[in-house]
């Protein structure tokens, strides 16, 4: 009876835009597609458009993460770092009123890139791989340098996914897991090298015309376990309702899509205790994940407030894969956050 519940997405196998000549959502660009072919075209909708490129790397010490985002009336620019063992954890913010001099591309993997006396973070795309730079001359009264090379395996599936809520209200999402990266982060005098064998980054893209308010949650994960890559995506709230999901897991590139809502299950009071996260109807998804370190980001602007709490643990249970098989999932690293936006 459990499985009644469910609906099958739709799959979209052939390039299609984002949105009509009027900037309204094209009815044929709803669904999911397991490459990036699905063209961000967004025009109109003033100073309600919201564009993100938003990456975190786990390597074997340190998670390291660089945006770059547009809300129309700003662009937004943040770098952070979590020092797993020692929990050290600094957060660099750059607004830029207007935003005027980034350009963020429709098509997810392009280049994007800004730069100015205190950040510069550039995202070349190029020939399967995006090679990530990023200089700051005082983090945390530091020089940080970060030169990642993150290769996309060619066969490898990602979630590209269209949500929505009516024809003037909808996100296109693009979530790239388990993408093996190399290279280095320099902070000071401090180097953390990253093997492309047990490093992993993780490509959050976003394009898309939201409502005012917005509440998310979103779960993710990219890790090897044992001799396989193993990518969790898992997203709640925002999408619930509207037909999609951004829901999936990826074994050694290969997608499987779950298609129906998962329910986060967490303290509003105490968001360090264990969450558990899973499938509304199947036992598709069961997992609990356990906090070991908190990142809260707040903005109370007079246009803008929002409010994270993106904590950084453990999960442990089950998957069950679309040929059948369950996946055991035992202290694998990832991430969990609570997002609350009036934007």
């Amino acid at each position: 009876m459990q499985k009644m519940q469910q609906h099958a997405e739709r799959e979209i196998s052939t390039p299609v835009s984002l949105c009509d000549s009027k900037g309204n959502l094209n009815p044929a660009a709803i669904g999911f597609a397991r490459q990036p072919i699905i063209d961000s075209n967004l025009t109109g909708h003033f100073m309600r458009k919201k564009k993100w490129n938003y990456w975190c790397v786990y390597g074997e010490d340190i998670l390291f993460s660089a945006t770059i985002s547009h809300l129309d009336y700003a662009a937004v620019c943040f770098v952070y770092f979590l020092d797993y063992e020692t929990q050290r954890f600094f957060e660099k913010t750059i607004t830029i009123p207007l935003g005027q001099r980034i350009n963020m591309p429709s098509k997810v993997l392009e280049t994007v890139k800004f730069s100015n006396n205190d950040m510069s973070i550039q995202l070349l795309h190029m020939q399967g791989e995006t090679h990530m730079t990023v200089t700051i001359s005082d983090f945390d009264g530091e020089l940080l340098h970060a030169d990642l090379h993150i290769e996309h395996p060619k066969n490898d599936d990602s979630l590209n996914v269209v949500i929505p809520w009516n024809r003037q209200l909808f996100q296109h999402t693009a979530k790239h897991h388990t993408l093996p990266t190399s290279g280095f982060v320099k902070i000071g005098e401090k180097r953390y090298t990253f093997n492309p064998e047990e490093s992993f980054a993780v490509l959050d893209y976003g394009r898309g015309v939201w409502p005012r308010s917005a509440h998310w949650n979103w779960a993710m994960a990219s890790q090897r376990v044992g001799d396989q890559r193993i990518g969790l995506n898992l997203g709640g709230k925002w999408t619930d309702g509207t037909g999609m999901t951004e829901n999936a897991i990826f074994v050694d590139g290969r997608m499987t899509k779950i298609h129906e809502d998962v329910l986060f299950e967490y303290d509003q009071n105490d968001f360090m205790k264990p969450w558990r996260i899973r499938t509304k109807f199947s036992k598709d998804v069961d997992l609990t994940f356990t906090p070991f370190f908190k990142r809260v980001a707040k903005t109370d602007a007079r246009l803008v407030t929002s409010s994270v709490h993106q904590l950084v643990g453990y999960f442990n249970g089950v998957l069950n894969l679309e040929d059948g098989s369950s996946l055991a999932i035992t202290q694998m690293l990832g991430s969990s956050e609570e997002h609350l936006a009036k934007w």
